[in-house]
């Protein structure tokens, strides 16, 4: 008998375990794949080890930096003041205490109009009076709307915040979940909107070192051992597949698992029909390896407004890397590859000049990179109407979108749960 089964290796099953591992609770851990990190996860590219797509992280990511450094990996990251730069539009942040950075930082903007700065500070000044909730849930595009945001303000600031954060259009994004993003990220504290690049290949600085902890700890971890069925059992449930029985279990699987997972359990029957009308948005993520280093002015920089691509410097990983991500769906995804790629090297070079040779190129498309973080969307709780069994996701986490804060927050709840039952 397994006192603790978790299944899903990736970032919320993970969490769930390390925090289970911490408070001397040993787990055992099952994962279908090869390799752990689920949808954020390292991939071998002619012998490199790069990240299947760019996850850029926040200084409000308070659980993901906490578990980081529970780990030892918070060395590899490179943290730095928010500065958002695409063509002709800069906001940074200056280092003043919260909430004359924001001010400061959106009235010192460049490629705005003294009108739609002060438009900025309006809109955020509203939803400060507001608390952040809305009395329903709208689409950010029509918030926007509401709130009077100038177009050139919303191509330029607003737009690129929630295609990062939310990963689906302006039109069918949720402005909740939008507004949850503004408070906790610029309407925190000056630290919260910090930037956070990864600077080690994305199994380094999560899924291997929790796997490390894990084991260290009494725990186990399986790969390759798929979980069929999950069914009730005199003494709990048990796992088809392994065929092993568990007292307690939490299921950190892609939501489209589920409904294989748990389909022999009657009473979530509800949640699965709700999960299952879920839609998917993708992100592409264009790798370029140049025979020289690009040394960028920023970490990250945007190459257009709107929805138009971001660049990243992966220098850390090898001399001449770059990676550069379009996120949601629109008509790139229709592209042959190398017309994208000529494109987005027509917009690298508009950016910063004349490029060097370029010695390779790989695109990876996660085509169910996250979920379509839309108005009023069925999130379910993490504690189900079944004993000892819990769910962890980022599509459980209500108040966040699918960002690997909203998976780590997920599954330290359920470790969290489970614990306060023991």
């Amino acid at each position: 008998m397994i006192p603790v089964a978790i299944i899903g290796g990736g970032w919320a099953g993970l969490a769930a375990a390390v925090e289970l591992s911490s408070a001397g609770i040993p787990v055992t851990l099952f994962e279908s794949a090869k390799q752990l990190g689920g949808r954020a996860r390292s991939v071998d590219w002619n012998g490199l080890a790069i990240d299947n797509g760019q996850h850029l992280m926040v200084g409000a990511y308070s659980e993901t930096l906490r578990l980081m450094s529970r780990l030892g990996t918070l060395n590899s990251l490179d943290r730095r003041a928010l500065d958002l730069r695409v063509p002709g539009f800069r906001l940074t942040l200056p280092r003043l205490p919260a909430p004359l950075h924001l001010a400061a930082g959106l009235l010192a903007a460049r490629g705005l109009s003294a009108k739609e700065k002060k438009s900025a500070v309006d809109f955020m000044q509203a939803l400060k009076r507001c608390g952040y909730r809305l009395e329903r849930d709208i689409a950010v595009s029509v918030l926007l709307d509401q709130q009077r945001q100038p177009a050139n303000l919303v191509a330029r600031l607003w737009e690129p915040l929630c295609v990062a954060a939310l990963n689906t259009p302006l039109d069918a994004a949720s402005a909740q979940v939008f507004c949850n993003v503004l408070r906790d990220s610029l309407a925190g504290s000056r630290a919260d909107s910090d930037l956070v690049f990864n600077r080690s290949e994305l199994g380094a600085l999560f899924p291997d070192a929790a796997e490390t902890f894990i084991t260290r700890h009494g725990g186990s971890v399986h790969l390759g051992v798929k979980v069929d069925v999950l069914r009730h059992a005199a003494s709990g449930y048990r796992l088809d597949g392994p065929d092993r029985n568990a007292g307690k279990v939490i299921v950190a699987v892609h939501p489209a698992r589920l409904p294989a997972v748990l389909g022999d359990l009657p009473k979530l029957a509800a949640t699965l029909e709700a999960v299952a009308g879920y839609a998917w948005q993708p992100i592409l993520t264009l790798w370029l390896r140049f025979d020289q280093a690009i040394p960028l002015p920023f970490p990250m920089l945007g190459l257009g407004p709107g929805q138009a691509p971001w660049v990243f410097d992966r220098n850390d990983q090898a001399p001449g890397l770059l990676s550069i991500v379009i996120s949601a769906e629109g008509p790139h995804l229709s592209m042959p590859p190398e017309a994208l790629r000529e494109r987005c090297l027509a917009l690298l070079r508009a950016e910063i000049g004349p490029l060097p040779t370029l010695r390779d190129w790989k695109i990876i498309t996660e085509k169910r990179a996250t979920f379509a973080c839309t108005p009023g969307m069925y999130r379910p709780d993490n504690r189900t109407d079944l004993p000892g069994l819990y769910l962890a996701g980022d599509y459980t986490e209500a108040a966040y979108p699918a960002t690997l804060e909203g998976a780590v927050r997920s599954g330290v709840k359920c470790a969290r749960l489970l614990m306060d039952s023991l």
